[in-house]
Order: C-alpha cells, then sequence, then structure tokens
C-alpha cells in the first residue's frame, strides 16, 4: 500500500507539471526555467544561507508585535536610529518610525527630494492566528479552557491537536506593559484544542468541511487539576495572575493571542522549502526589511519598508495600511527637507511620484489539488517572483508593469505570474490603500503551499529571489 502512494503521488505531481506544460504549448512560458536552474557560481550556497536567517526571523516573529521588535533590532544592529527631529533627515541617513510596536517604517534618505519620488515595499506582518476573549477563562466537564475568537481566514478544523503558544500583552492600570510568552520555549506547557476520538464521532460525520470544528468549538485546554476549593479555572487563573503579577480584570486590556508551537523546518529530502507557520505575510516582510537593512551606500530616491498590521481582517485600526501612519511617516520626512515652505501639496506631490512594491505571498499551484488553480495562470514555487494579475481594474498600469519588469530582467531575477481561477477565488492586499493614495502601486509576492494553514511552505530560491529584487527595486532609477 506505501508503494502504491509513492507511485500515486509522483503521478499527481507529474500530471500537473505536464498538464501545465500542455497548456503553454508553443508559448514561451512552457520553456521557463526553476529558479533553482538558474542559479551560478556559488549561488546555491547564498541561498540556503538566506533560508536559515529567514528560519531564524521566523522562530521569535510570532506575531505583530514580536516582529516589530525583531525589526527593529536588526535595523538597529545595521544603524538605523529612532526618527526623533528634523535634522536627522539627511543623504544617507537611516531611519526608523516605530507605528505603536506593531507596525513600522524604515527609511533610508535618498539623493533627490522625497518630494520627487521614492521608493516603498510596503507589507503585513500579522498572520491568522486565535484571540483571547476579554473574559477567556472558562469551565467545561472538569477542564479549564480559553475562550477565543478566530483571526483571519483559517481553515478552523487545522488548529485542533496542535500544540499552541500563548503571547502577546498585558497592560495594567499602573502603567505596566507586561509580555506574555507561555510555549515558546523548551519546557513550556503548550495549550491544545482537542479533536474527537473516531469512535465517538458518528453524529459529527455529517459537518461541512468549513464547520468540521465551529468558532466557538476554538477553545483549547488551559488546566485540568482542581484547586482546594475544587475549581480547576480558579486554580488556573490564580497560577496566571501569580506568575504575571495581573488581576484577572486585566485580561480586558490584553493583547494575548495563540499561535503554533511548531518551529521552522526544511521540508523534502533535498531541503528545497521551508515550512513555517506564519509565512503570510511574514515572508514579504523579513525580505523588505533584509533588502533595506543591506542597502549599501546612499539610493537616488529615499527608500522605505513598510511593515503594517491587521492585514488579514482588513487593514483596520491605526496600525493597519487604512491608516495614516504611512501618510504621516512622508509628512514629517518632507517637513524636515522643506521646513517652514511645507504644505499639503508637497505630501500629495510625494505620494503622487512613489513607486510602491505592494508585497504578499500568494497561493501557489497545489500537486494535490491542481484543479483549484487555472493552470496556465498558476504561479509554482520555485520559478521566481510573481506579478500579480487579478483582473476587474485591480491590476498596476500597464506602464508600470513594464518598469517593474525592466527591473527584474536587469537584475536576471526569475519571474512568473498569477492570476486566480475565474469565479473561485482570489484576494488582494494592502495595495488599495496606497493606490488609493495616488501612489503607483503593484501587487507582487512569491507562491506558497498550504496557505493561512498552520504551517505553510515556502521555496527557498523564491525567497531569495524576492530579496533580490526588493534589492533592485531600492536603489531603481
Amino acid at each position: 500500500m506505501g508503494l502504491f502512494r509513492r507511485y500515486t503521488a509522483t503521478a499527481v505531481a507529474l500530471t500537473v507539471l505536464i498538464s501545465t506544460a500542455i497548456a503553454q504549448e508553443g508559448s514561451v512560458w512552457a520553456n521557463r526555467k526553476s529558479g533553482w536552474q538558474q542559479l551560478t557560481g556559488n549561488q546555491r550556497a547564498t541561498v540556503f544561507e538566506f533560508g536559515e536567517a529567514f528560519k531564524n526571523y521566523l522562530r521569535v516573529a510570532k506575531s505583530a508585535l514580536t516582529s516589530t521588535r525583531e525589526v527593529m533590532r536588526m535595523a538597529r544592529a545595521a544603524g538605523f536610529v529612532d526618527f526623533k527631529d528634523a535634522g536627522q533627515v539627511k543623504p544617507g541617513a537611516k531611519l526608523i518610525f516605530n507605528g505603536r510596536d506593531r507596525a513600522l517604517v524604515l527609511a533610508v534618505i535618498g539623493n533627490e527630494a522625497i518630494i520627487d519620488g521614492s521608493r516603498v515595499v510596503g507589507t503585513h506582518h500579522d498572520s491568522p492566528h486565535i484571540d483571547l476573549k476579554a473574559r477567556p477563562f472558562f469551565a467545561a466537564h472538569g477542564y479549564a479552557l480559553f475562550k477565543t475568537i478566530y483571526y483571519g481566514g483559517i481553515k478552523k478544523y487545522q488548529w485542533a491537536n496542535e500544540p499552541l503558544a500563548l503571547i502577546g500583552r498585558i497592560d495594567t492600570v499602573d502603567g505596566r506593559a507586561v509580555e506574555v510568552s507561555i510555549g515558546t520555549n523548551p519546557g513550556d506547557p503548550v495549550f491544545v484544542i482537542p479533536d474527537n476520538a473516531p469512535h465517538s464521532d458518528t453524529e459529527l460525520r455529517t459537518r461541512t468541511y468549513t464547520e468540521v470544528l465551529k468558532g466557538e468549538e476554538l477553545n483549547p485546554v488551559a488546566g485540568s487539576i482542581p484547586g482546594e476549593n475544587g475549581s480547576v479555572v480558579a486554580e488556573v487563573i490564580k497560577q496566571v495572575c501569580s506568575t504575571y503579577k495581573v488581576r484577572e480584570e486585566d485580561f480586558v486590556s490584553a493583547e494575548l493571542q495563540l499561535v503554533p508551537v511548531q518551529q521552522p523546518a526544511d521540508v523534502g529530502v533535498d531541503r528545497g522549502l521551508i515550512g513555517a507557520y506564519g509565512q503570510d505575510d511574514r515572508l514579504s516582510s523579513y525580505c523588505a526589511a533584509r533588502a533595506i537593512i543591506d542597502l549599501t551606500g546612499t539610493p537616488r530616491y529615499t527608500a522605505l519598508a513598510y511593515l503594517s498590521n491587521f492585514e488579514e481582517v482588513g487593514s483596520v485600526n491605526n496600525t493597519g495600511a487604512a491608516s495614516q501612519l504611512l501618510n504621516s511617516v512622508y509628512a514629517q520626512l518632507i517637513g524636515a527637507q522643506r521646513g517652514v515652505a511645507y504644505n499639503d501639496l508637497d505630501l500629495r506631490r510625494a505620494l503622487r511620484n512613489a513607486h510602491v512594491i505592494s508585497a504578499d505571498t500568494n497561493d501557489g499551484i497545489n500537486p494535490i489539488f491542481p484543479q483549484t488553480s487555472e493552470e496556465s495562470n498558476a504561479a509554482q514555487l520555485g520559478y521566481g517572483v510573481t506579478i500579480k494579475r487579478y483582473g476587474r481594474g485591480f491590476d498596476a498600469n500597464s506602464e508600470f508593469i513594464a518598469r517593474i519588469r525592466a527591473i527584474i530582467e536587469k537584475n536576471q531575477i526569475p519571474w512568473q505570474t498569477q492570476t486566480p481561477k475565474v469565479e473561485v477565488g482570489g484576494g488582494g492586499t494592502i495595495g488599495g490603500f496606497m493606490s488609493a493614495e495616488d501612489m503607483e502601486v503593484i501587487d507582487m509576492g512569491v507562491p506558497l503551499l498550504s496557505m493561512h494553514a498552520t504551517f505553510e511552505m515556502s521555496s527557498k530560491v523564491d525567497v531569495w529571489n524576492f530579496y533580490r529584487f526588493m534589492s533592485a527595486f531600492y536603489q531603481s532609477a
């Protein structure tokens, strides 16, 4: 049976490749080589080194809060400083704009005035997860459970039986910000949403694919030992409050989320893929940050890496891309350069002259479910950065796409396109908010397998090539 399964899996993979080739027969796309096949010299070693650095980031960047902290640490180690006053805004300056610890902008000031042009890579570093409710503790049949509300587009059944860590912060009325981290270190306890045993789940088997678990059933076990008064819940609350020196009411002013414990790992005998939680979209965020941190010299135009929050739920709140955070950064930079002559028209001009990459991962063709993609316009892992073409008015204009293609081809970066299957699905990202400000925006990414799952997969060569593209874009004329 095992041998049969191996043959079946191989046959499915070959079917995908063959059907894609047939769909492209006679086209330049039929003979496109994998990004791995285009590596030269010691580039393969460089790809794997970059992959290790990306995995190290993912180990600590489990949320927008922890990603912001880690990216700022990386930036400061490379000479970036917090923006404090207008006198810092000089060509070559490396500045950090902290968006309430949950978003940020890294800037390298260029030689040209900011109103005459800039190069922005916009990403988001939030990912689907499960939040705790304000009153998170409740009792059920001898257990203490967490009451939760899920965040982003998840397949709820994937979170059952998954070891979860609790991370975030609790803010108290006396002004303390208490960091919470349970399950992230070796030896820590974890939290698990229990599934039903196959021996007794007959009445549950008629549930649909999307309701194997319902939203109000995503409640992990928080404890099981009763205290002196016989209450498990009281004992859990006592231990948590004692450990973090908080009161139960402080959970109302807390941001606590459950995330998968599993650490990043290589996937496959050849180690060509990275498997990890949160690659949508901390993959783009890491590449954007690394590319600007690694910039050498002073670019012609000011380069900005913008890592936003809350994209998975509509880019809401004051750290999401729908906020004024990015515009405020532009206003501060322009004000520093223009002084008392600054006015709103300067901001409008700067935004209009900005070139923006809205970077976010995209769905890659799945070897098991190829029918969910339109194969002749699907992206495939290992074949390079993706220019997204949604249609229906959501694309960049043709001249800006051509400009981006010129950067890609000049730097010999493997690339492909992606258009979702008509009337099946799709998805945009933060680009619409920036294009609404009259900025020139294009959506780009790299493909993932198991997107939005608790363990997503990317190709190491795609990640590296996305970083290379962003580096070239920041320095483009």
